[in-house]
């Protein structure tokens, strides 16, 4: 019989590839101490291993990866929102400018 699919965290692959990394262990021992396949370990080890310098990246070549923000965009909904709160301040009969927490 199958055992079923399981998906591990991020923070257990992380601790299972570490381990692999360090070298104390053969992969069989590992694969019994964490009941995962020793094929499996061997991915991870080396996911980690190849995607090890995306940690060290330089603050600005990770912001350099984000989508650039539209300012225009981003101030066009700020003035949108303004007018309905100015329109709906009107509506329930309350003086522009206060707000209901004071």
């Amino acid at each position: 019989m199958r055992r079923p699919r399981r998906n591990h965290s991020p923070v257990f692959k992380a601790q299972v590839a570490l381990a692999a990394l360090e070298g104390t262990e053969t992969l069989t021992q590992l694969a019994e101490r964490f009941d995962v396949h020793a094929h499996q370990i061997a991915q991870w080890r080396s996911q980690l291993v190849a995607r090890a310098a995306e940690v060290f990246a330089a603050a600005e070549d990770r912001r350099g990866a984000m989508a650039p923000v539209d300012l225009k965009a981003l101030h066009a909904k700020i003035g949108q929102q303004a007018l309905e709160l100015d329109f709906l301040s009107s509506a329930l009969g309350q003086p522009p400018g206060s707000s209901a927490r004071r």
